[in-house]
């Protein structure tokens, strides 16, 4: 079995930074790609930003060039460096790590969520 936990949520002012940090633990091989979503009151779930195995990367629209991501292969860890903050980006921030198991296919698994709150 694979745990996602997530840190490094909280409230703050607009304009300021965080830094989320999601660590996966369990039976791990490797990890293909870890993502960051987000999902707000009344609204659907989305993308925030990606890293695959080899480092690319992918952001959503509403924070390029805000956001950071960034792993840590060998603690099985990706980081959100999120600067600029804004109203908007208030919401549950999730971590999902497409997992290469020990002795199984590969699963895809989400951390249990951490508020983000940005007042203005």
């Amino acid at each position: 079995q694979v745990q996602l936990v997530e840190s490094g949520g909280g409230l703050v002012q607009t304009g300021r930074s965080l830094r989320l940090s999601c660590a996966a633990s369990g039976s791990i091989y490797s990890v293909n790609f870890m993502e960051w979503y987000r999902q707000a009151p009344g609204k659907q779930r989305e993308l925030v930003a990606g890293v695959s195995s080899g480092g690319s990367t992918v952001y959503g629209d509403s924070v390029k060039g805000r956001f950071k991501i960034s792993r840590d292969n060998a603690k099985n860890t990706v980081h959100l460096q999120m600067n600029s903050l804004k109203p908007e980006d208030t919401a549950v921030y999730y971590c999902r790590f497409n997992v290469r198991n020990i002795g199984s296919a590969d699963t895809t698994y989400w951390g249990q969520g951490t508020q983000v709150t940005v007042s203005s």
